[in-house]
Parts: structure tokens; C-alpha cells; sequence
């Protein structure tokens, strides 16, 4: 990779972070209902992913995580312990899995995005099919890890605090939130890739 590409993918990284800090601290983030969320947040984290390749998608899964971390620290919900170590509700605290959860699946959101889909556009010609299967895949995934690991180190104490145990929360999560993120996922990334292709072909990024 030249030193002409490497700044290209730095400025559009930047861009992609500054996406992300906006969508952070508007509404159009997070959408608190209750003990759950629906998010937008995971869509420029997998678009880098695929964009500029493994490394820059993890940073930005790792603006996600951040980002994660600072609204559970500063604008806690009643679930926020399980993003935050610094977040306590009585007896009941966050800890070092805190940070785990809400940094470990959003870089992996990043890397394996850019990996699955630097890999399908040998196996595939057709890009927008494999931007869609792989964003309806991501988005599936991130859900099932983060909640997954809500469920592994503070499942008892996620359930006394809402009262409704994990299990049935990630239920309710892929049959109504988790469902409407991976089809705006599955919709809108694929746009994107179409929209922004002929950008993309002329920069050489398709090919970096």
C-alpha cells in the first residue's frame, strides 16, 4: 500500500469517526427503550470494515466501544454497570468485564467485517449481495456477543435489576430491535456501496 492510499484511508477513517461521535451524542445512536437499545452505531463500523480493511474498521469498532463506555459512564440507564466499570446502581457495580463488553465485540464487529468481506469479493462479482449478507451477518453477531456476554458475567444481577432474565431479553432483542438493525443494515449499507463505488474505484480503495 502506497503512502497516497494510506492517507486516503486515514482521511476517510476520520470522517468515519466523526459519523460516529455525531451519531453518539444525538438520538440517532442510541434509542433507549428501557433495558434495551436500538442502535445505528454498528453500520459505519461494519462500512469501514469493508472499506479499508480490517485494522481501520477495528479502530472504529473501537470508537463505538468507546463511545459505549463514556454514555454508560456520564448518562447511565439502569443497565449501564455492564458497560461501565465506573457506574454503580446501590450495590450493584460495574467491573473489568464492563469494558470487555462494551469494547471487545465492537472491534471484532470491525476486523471481521473487513476480513469476511475482503475474502467474499474473491468467491463473488456481485459486491452488493455480499455488502448485504455480510451486514445482516454482522449486525447478528454483534447483538448475539454483547448480549452473550451480559448473559456470561452479570446475568443474575442483569435479571434482578430488570427483572427479566437475559435469556428472554435476547429474545425480545432479535425478534424486534435486532431484527429491525440487521435489515436497515441489509438495506442501507448495500445503497452506500452502490452509491459511493464509482469514489471508491477511482481511489483504488476496491482494490486496496
Amino acid at each position: 500500500m502506497g503512502n497516497k492510499t494510506r492517507i486516503q484511508k486515514m482521511t476517510i477513517l476520520s470522517m468515519f469517526v466523526a459519523i460516529e461521535i455525531i451519531l453518539s451524542i444525538t438520538p440517532l445512536g442510541y434509542l433507549n427503550l428501557g433495558f434495551i437499545s436500538i442502535t445505528t452505531m454498528h453500520i459505519p463500523v461494519i462500512f469501514a470494515g469493508m472499506l479499508l480493511g480490517e485494522v481501520h474498521g477495528s479502530i472504529l469498532g473501537f470508537v463505538f466501544g468507546l463511545t459505549s463506555f463514556l454514555k454508560a459512564t456520564f448518562a447511565p440507564n439502569i443497565t449501564s454497570f455492564c458497560f461501565s466499570p465506573f457506574y454503580s446502581l446501590g450495590n450493584i457495580h460495574g467491573n473489568f468485564w464492563s469494558l470487555v463488553i462494551a469494547f471487545v465485540p465492537r472491534i471484532l464487529l470491525g476486523y471481521l467485517s473487513g476480513l469476511l468481506y475482503r475474502h467474499a469479493k474473491k468467491l463473488t462479482k456481485n459486491k452488493m449481495l455480499a455488502t448485504s449478507v455480510i451486514a445482516i451477518g454482522m449486525t447478528l453477531l454483534h447483538t448475539l456477543m454483547v448480549m452473550g456476554m451480559i448473559w456470561v458475567f452479570f446475568g443474575g444481577t442483569y435479571a434482578q435489576v430488570t427483572g427479566v432474565a437475559v435469556g428472554a431479553v435476547i429474545l425480545v432483542v432479535l425478534t424486534s430491535n435486532g431484527l429491525l438493525e440487521m435489515l436497515v443494515a441489509g438495506v442501507v449499507l448495500p445503497m452506500l456501496m452502490r452509491f459511493l463505488q464509482p469514489v471508491f474505484t477511482k481511489l483504488n480503495l476496491d482494490k486496496s
